[in-house]
């Protein structure tokens, strides 16, 4: 019999804000007993919205996770590099957990959680949440339904979006690699995963190649200071004006929340985070590193040929193209309106396939976001049917896609997959 799952949360930014105000509106499923976030304003809201008591917040894991097994999942959220710990002990006390993606900035790390989870038999769900949208989910049936025969090629597009990019990439938590990760691993372990998920074989060869060429400091406009604040002679014309996109953009409650680092912010506050933070900043003049734009080239077993495109430069989106021995699909994930197209070889027809959201999931993610928490309950009382959940193992293999990737993207070389990942381990 299904019962309702208690749980707790390690990091109140963003993401766990998003999975648990789902599990509010799911009352016969979920229940958030604890919370653990360092800014107060973050964990006080949690508190109030789930009702937790006093002595079930706190702001920091470990005291949380000293009181021992207390719920059934526990959330992890923080920042990429503070996963391990938390994960290892959650793990130790017998959590089933669902992990922020990436897993690890580290692929040693990544290991390391991977091997602890199989030994002790603790269920793991990577937050992959394109896995679980409508728009994928789709895909993959006709895939597995043989609609294009054999998988021969695929040519897959993330278009990140110049603003997105600015905001999370340049200015934001990501923009710096030694303080994040790389670029593609931040914001395309999504894709690599998507694409191993799809082609149902392993990657055998990488190749990659990106730099980031326009946010840098040569491209400020002439006489830009240093804040957007303080006064810039591009202000009118410049898309990434701080100003217009914090505190003048009153419905943008992500950059606001963000920017501020407050749950509720106020105009003050984002005022202040202009004046002080890097979100204030000039774009062309902040610490960022990370690439913004990039290819990865890969064949899979069977020589299945993939061309993955990551680029800022765009309004944003996913655009796939897949080609097989029967016909080929197209597809946009802009929004559930479109549908996608399969050309037939043999009748010289094509087909359009909507998209049909399960249960009117249709926000956040592309449904992706209330799909991996629904699937998340069914797994863990039994219940899944599904395709998109993956283990732990699959997950982080996944993931050395990516890590691969960089190490060809940084030698100027193709690397073997196989040998990389027998080299990492040794």
């Amino acid at each position: 019999m299904s019962k309702i799952l208690k749980v707790v949360l390690i990091g109140a930014g963003n993401r766990g804000e998003t999975y648990t105000n789902l599990m509010a509106k799911m009352e016969d499923k979920f229940k958030v007993i604890a919370v653990a976030e360092p800014i107060e304003s973050r964990r006080k809201d949690i508190q109030k919205k789930h009702h937790i008591s006093d002595d079930l917040c706190f702001d920091d894991w470990t005291p949380l996770l000293d009181l021992g097994k207390i719920a059934d999942v526990a959330i992890i959220s923080t920042m990429d590099k503070q996963h391990l710990d938390p994960t290892l002990k959650a793990i130790a006390l017998g959590y089933d957990i669902l992990l922020e993606k990436p897993v690890s900035p580290n692929p040693i790390e990544c290991q390391q959680i991977a091997d602890y989870a199989e030994l002790m038999g603790s269920k793991i769900i990577v937050c992959h949440v394109l896995r679980y949208t409508p728009f994928f989910i789709t895909i993959k049936e006709l895939l597995d339904n043989g609609k294009l025969g054999d998988i021969v090629s695929i040519n897959h597009e993330e278009c990140v979006g110049n603003v997105h990019q600015s905001h999370s990439f340049v200015r934001g938590n990501w923009g710096n690699s030694k303080k994040s990760s790389c670029m593609l691993l931040q914001k395309s372990c999504h894709d690599m995963d998507i694409l191993q998920w799809l082609i149902g074989k392993k990657c055998k060869k990488v190749q990659s190649f990106g730099t980031l060429s326009y946010f840098k400091k040569e491209n400020a406009p002439k006489d830009s200071p240093d804040y957007c604040i303080q006064g810039c002679p591009s202000a009118d014309t410049c898309p990434y004006n701080a100003v217009k996109l914090y505190l003048d953009d009153k419905e943008n409650t992500w950059f606001r929340t963000t920017s501020t680092r407050e749950a509720n912010p106020t105009d003050e506050m984002v005022e202040k985070a202009l004046r002080t933070t890097q979100y204030g900043k000039c774009v062309f003049k902040c610490d960022n590193d990370v690439v913004d734009h990039q290819t990865v080239n890969m064949i899979f077993e069977d020589d299945i040929t993939v061309t993955f495109t990551m680029n800022a430069f765009n309004k944003g989106g996913r655009f796939i193209h897949i080609m097989g021995t029967k016909g080929e699909l197209r597809a946009a994930m802009d929004d559930l309106k479109t549908p996608i197209t399969i050309y037939d070889f043999e009748t010289k027809q094509t087909t359009e396939i909507p998209i049909v959201a399960k249960d009117g999931i249709a926000n956040g993610h592309g449904g992706g976001d209330e799909g991996i928490i629904t699937s998340l309950y069914e797994y863990l009382n039994g219940e899944y049917n599904g395709c998109s959940i993956s283990d732990i193992r699959t997950s982080v293999n996944n993931h050395l896609i990516v890590f691969a990737a960089e190490e060809a993207r940084a030698k100027g070389t193709v690397v073997d997959f196989e040998t990389f990942v027998t080299n990492l381990y040794e």
